[in-house]
């Protein structure tokens, strides 16, 4: 019998609601959250979630700021608007859309924003913090909503084996930090698979709760999978398809119509992981929004 299909659309529907109380509250108290995007180059990928996060930021009542650069803006430049952005004080929250083109070092980059409007939690200091497990810290979106799916669908990791194939510092490094604290949706014990691990399928079967995050279309198929286990498809590939309209389609790293027949539940591509991110990303700017006042002229 086919597993029970995990919906990130439902649940970001639900934190969508939250977030709107949360903003009303916000503004009834003369603060509008404020969100600055930076694209850099021409990556239609990255146009397409720049414009997803456009558009739920508005349907939130969320202030959004998109900055559109040539694939050849000089770093120099971008670090100078990042510093704007920082002193910006209608913008909370500053994001900037990886990955940047080859000649930009994303690391110096991500360290010129202010903590205090770290969004996506890859500043440095707040991944310190989140390593020492501070409840505060801002965890970085597409972690954080895996937790939150996992959590909203009643599956707590507390105590189950939880294998991530991924090590990236954007998905499963900060997602194995989360799931390892004491904290919500923590408590669990973590392998960490790469490209570099020896008979892969021995590990993943081993998972009662299996997440992928690697970008590699249908990696993760049926004989890599225990029956029963929680599988979380991170992963976003497009594939050639002559019948789409663009040419491709959209799938996972996880061979779904195979491992959704083992699984105990499973998320699809699209419609699982992806509005999760995005709904995290809101989540913090109003998160950030809030704590403005507080962190008002004050070293972090």
């Amino acid at each position: 019998m086919a597993g029970k299909i995990i919906s990130g659309t439902e649940v970001a529907e639900v934190i969508h609601t939250e977030i709107k109380k949360e903003v009303a509250d916000l503004k009834s108290r003369g603060i509008t959250p404020g969100l600055a995007v930076v694209l850099v180059g021409e990556d239609s990928a990255s146009k397409v979630y720049v414009a997803m996060k456009e558009k739920t930021a508005n349907s939130l009542s969320i202030t959004s700021k998109q900055l559109s650069f040539p694939e050849d803006t000089d770093p120099k430049e971008l670090e100078g608007v990042i510093a704007g952005l920082n002193s910006d004080p209608e913008i909370h929250g500053i994001l900037i859309q990886l990955p940047l083109p080859r000649h930009i070092d994303e690391r110096v980059v991500l360290s010129c924003i202010d903590p205090h409007k770290d969004v996506d939690g890859f500043h440095p200091m707040n991944v310190g913090s989140l390593s020492l497990g501070r409840t505060d810290a801002v965890a970085p979106c597409t972690p954080v909503g895996v937790i939150e799916l996992l959590m909203r669908n009643g599956i707590d990791p507390e105590g189950k084996h939880v294998v991530i194939v991924g090590r990236s510092n954007i998905v499963g490094r900060p997602l194995a930090t989360l799931l390892t604290g004491r904290r919500r949706g923590g408590n669990a014990t973590v392998t960490i698979a790469h490209s570099r691990s020896k008979d892969l399928p021995s590990i993943t079967k081993r998972a009662d709760i299996l997440i992928s995050a690697v970008g590699r279309a249908n990696l993760i198929d049926g004989t890599m999978v225990k029956p029963g286990a929680i599988v979380i498809d991170v992963g976003v590939n497009r594939v050639p398809d002559d019948l789409a309209p663009n040419g491709y389609r959209l799938v996972g790293d996880v061979a779904f119509e195979e491992v959704s027949e083992l699984a105990g539940a499973i998320t699809p591509v699209p419609g699982g992981v992806g509005p999760m991110t995005i709904a995290m990303l809101m989540k913090n700017t109003v998160q950030l929004a809030n704590r403005s006042l507080e962190y008002k002229g004050q070293d972090y």
